[in-house]
């Protein structure tokens, strides 16, 4: 019982959940440290950005002409480039694009995935050894002294049945039905 079994394996989507976890607890006992910069660059940054409203509302109507004629003109010409375009090198090209994307998403994932799990392992598994550790100190310290720690510990306390054949000059009533359910059981020895 006090032998640590280290063929057990928790499933690595576990692993992932608990470095995510882990990875976001972090993150969150950050949030007030970031909270208390933000407000006051919020507070500083309000005057300014007001300033900088006005002058840009002053500014944008003169420019809004201009601008407007420069996207007429370049509307224009890209309409006239994808009429002479050739559709068919464009959807191969467009399929191309998505297929490499995807597969450089897909090692994106596995490659996050992988340090998830890393990082699980090690927030799970330090956390197991010591309470492992520890568990295994308290049932050694508390063991009686004619116990083998690889034998099965016998009964201590003693059934009513036995107690009443321990007693001097009483009588052994008859015995009920959870007594012989008790006795017909046999202890099974604990699994290793």
């Amino acid at each position: 019982m006090t032998e640590q079994t280290k063929n057990t394996k928790i499933p690595a989507p576990l692993y992932a959940a608990a470095g995510a976890g882990d990875l976001a607890y972090q993150e969150l006992r950050k949030l007030p440290t970031v909270v208390g910069e933000l407000s006051g660059k919020a507070l500083a940054g309000g005057f300014e950005l007001r300033e900088k409203a006005v002058a840009f509302s002053r500014t944008a109507g003169s420019k809004a002409d201009g601008t407007a004629t420069l996207l007429r003109d370049r509307a224009t010409a890209t309409a006239t480039q994808l009429r002479a375009a050739d559709l068919e090198a464009l959807r191969e090209q467009a399929l191309r694009t998505t297929t490499t994307l995807a597969q450089t998403a897909v090692v994106k994932a596995a490659e996050l995935y992988t340090a998830l799990v890393a990082h699980g392992e090690r927030v799970v598994g330090s956390g197991v050894i010591e309470a492992a550790e520890v568990v295994n100190a308290d049932i050694e310290a508390t063991e009686p002294d004619g116990v083998d720690a690889g034998e099965p510990a016998k009964a201590v306390a003693a059934t009513p049945a036995q107690q009443a054949a321990k007693a001097p000059g009483a009588k052994t009533a008859p015995a009920t039905k959870a007594a012989k359910t008790a006795r017909a059981k046999k202890a099974t020895p604990a699994a290793e």
